[in-house]
């Protein structure tokens, strides 16, 4: 006997690999057609965030919601960059009002107030933290050089080469770009 597989339980565990949000495109790559996901958001199944954006209001919150949801809304090719990163492990003390994004190309959505897009050009280097695009670390503490302090960033630099989160030459190579 056939077991009917439901759209909502589809659904449920696209959000469940992405910190409770399902896209238009994730949902039709599933086999969800799109026009369900407006049925499932009247039935009360999501919550529409914003245009081909969706959350599955029982999938527990994390603290990486709003990383995940920024990075979603300004969509394909977006990573994060910056302070954001250090943000994303607690790192230097950094609470930055909002996430920064980097993306290759213009993004015409309009966002909430708590995105800051940074347009960068392709094909630059990018790896997943949590599952979420981002600058690689060292790059990441290097960028915010002026930003905030040397000693701060320098805190962050040897936590995460602890964590494992630098190699030995990222590791040199942030030391030597914090020098004074």
């Amino acid at each position: 006997m056939t077991t009917k597989v439901k759209y909502r339980d589809v659904v449920r565990e696209i959000a469940y690999d992405n910190y409770g949000y399902v896209t238009t495109k994730y949902a039709k790559d599933a086999g969800v057609p799109a026009i369900e996901l407006p049925k499932l958001t009247a039935r009360g199944g999501l919550t529409n965030i914003a245009y081909g954006l969706y959350r599955v209001p029982d999938v527990p919150p994390t603290r990486f919601d709003q990383f995940a949801e920024a990075l979603l809304r300004a969509g394909d090719g977006a990573y994060l960059h910056g302070e954001s990163v250090l943000a994303l492990f607690g790192l230097a003390d950094v609470n930055p009002r909002r996430i920064k994004v980097a993306v290759p190309r213009r993004v015409r959505a309009k966002l909430p107030a708590f995105i800051e897009l940074t347009q960068v050009p392709g094909g630059i280097r990018t790896t997943s933290y949590e599952g979420l695009a981002s600058q690689p670390m060292a790059e990441a503490i290097l960028e915010c050089r002026g930003r905030i302090e040397s000693e701060r960033l320098l805190d962050a630099a040897q936590q995460t080469r602890q964590e494992g989160l630098l190699t030995t030459t990222e590791w040199r190579q942030v030391r030597k770009g914090l020098r004074p």
